[in-house]
């Protein structure tokens, strides 16, 4: 018998992850739990995750239909037809759009899982993705790991935080198969007219691109702002989709269900993607979410006022320290400049340090984020009303 002791195999990371920047979220969640560990009172600013309960009648229809056996087994990919229908006659009351809820419909476990995965679905390694900057992580990761470049579409604030579609270049313009747009703006909470997202309509018609809008944060819009739907814009479903979710809208974020529509190629292409790595939504909580959906506005606006007031509580009350924050129109966030000369980075780690309230630095973004913060309102009012306190203290 050998005697001989076997080396243990070392396993690295695939190059693609490599090529990924840190999650910034993760890295706020470890320095957070690093204070709560010493015993610290962490107001957490930092991650848009809803705090008002899902509504009672949507929890109800869970319980209703979970203790069926016929609900417990794998569920197809492309969702519920019943779920479906009700996704297409929202957007019929919503927006005024007519969609095929058999071609142009598909549900998703979340928005997240369908944003990642359409750079699979639609491009080839060396392909270019336009990808707004800063932007919402998955737009950038997802193109990383399709193993396309990721061309940057900066967000300024001269330009309302749209981007300049006569700044790209014609060499990326040319290999690009894909643009992201987002609107309501995650991080910047930008609204975009649907002007503006008929020039973006326009120039995918001239280069033969796809669109992809993320309108996630549609629903939380403030002073009676509503934005529209890149689907309204004649002829917008022959060129891109829309993806959307009931995270934000029904304070669902754990629950994870969403959906892409849209054009019915892109649609199916993105449906052979999910086929291959996932099943679908846990039949119950698709029940649900059609109660969601067929729910109204009533329960809506009482969330849309609740966050309208905090979002006065930290804009009024950064204004009294000297801190010059303009008020979103919509989203969960604000976003607005660092009020010293230090980065983004070292304004938000010397805030987490001094007054153990997280806020997000706007670099985590994309570079173009470089000099904001972002600030969630999804904390309770008296959380809200104790953060400003202690952040108005490290401005003096």
């Amino acid at each position: 018998m050998s005697t001989m002791t076997q080396a243990k195999p070392v396993f690295q990371k695939a190059d693609r992850l490599k090529q990924l920047p840190p999650y910034l979220f993760i890295e706020l969640d470890k320095a957070k739990r690093k204070l709560m560990a010493e015993g610290k009172d962490v107001i957490d600013l930092g991650i848009g995750d809803p705090d008002l309960p899902t509504s009672k009648e949507v929890i109800a229809r869970l319980k209703e239909t979970v203790d069926d056996p016929a609900n417990h087994r794998y569920s197809m990919t492309e969702g519920m037809k019943v779920l479906r229908e009700a996704i297409a006659a929202w957007y019929a009351k919503r927006f005024g759009v007519t969609l095929n809820p058999d071609t142009e419909v598909l549900p998703l476990l979340g928005s997240k899982e369908g944003i990642a995965h359409l750079p699979w679905a639609l491009t080839n390694p060396g392909d270019a993705v336009l990808v707004p900057d800063p932007c919402y992580p998955p737009y950038r990761s997802g193109t990383i790991l399709a193993g396309a470049e990721v061309v940057p579409m900066p967000l300024l604030e001269e330009n309302g935080f749209f981007p300049d579609l006569g700044d790209i270049s014609q060499k990326a313009i040319r290999r690009a198969k894909l643009m992201f747009l987002n609107s309501p703006n995650n991080p910047t909470s930008a609204v975009y007219s649907l002007e503006q997202l008929q020039e973006a309509l326009d120039l995918s018609k001239e280069y033969g691109f796809a669109i992809a809008h993320d309108a996630a944060y549609s629903e939380i819009a403030y002073d009676g702002v509503k934005p529209a739907s890149f689907l309204q814009l004649p002829d917008a479903k022959d060129h891109g989709v829309e993806f959307h979710s009931l995270s934000k809208t029904y304070n669902m974020t754990g629950w994870r269900i969403g959906w892409v529509c849209g054009n019915a190629a892109i649609v199916a292409a993105l449906s052979q993607i999910k086929s291959n790595l996932d099943s679908g939504i846990f039949q119950p909580i698709q029940l649900a979410g059609i109660r969601a959906l067929e729910a109204g506005d009533a329960a809506l606006q009482e969330t849309i006022a609740v966050y309208q007031n905090r979002r006065d509580l930290i804009v009024n009350g950064l204004a009294k320290a000297g801190w010059n924050v303009a008020k979103p129109q919509a989203s969960l966030y604000i976003w607005t400049r660092v009020p010293t000369q230090e980065s983004s980075m070292e304004f938000a780690t010397r805030v987490m340090k001094q007054t153990n309230v997280v806020i997000t630095p706007g670099v985590g973004f994309g570079p173009s984020g470089e000099g904001y913060v972002r600030m969630s309102l999804t904390l309770p009012t008296d959380r809200i009303e104790e953060a400003v306190g202690r952040l108005s203290k490290s401005l003096s």
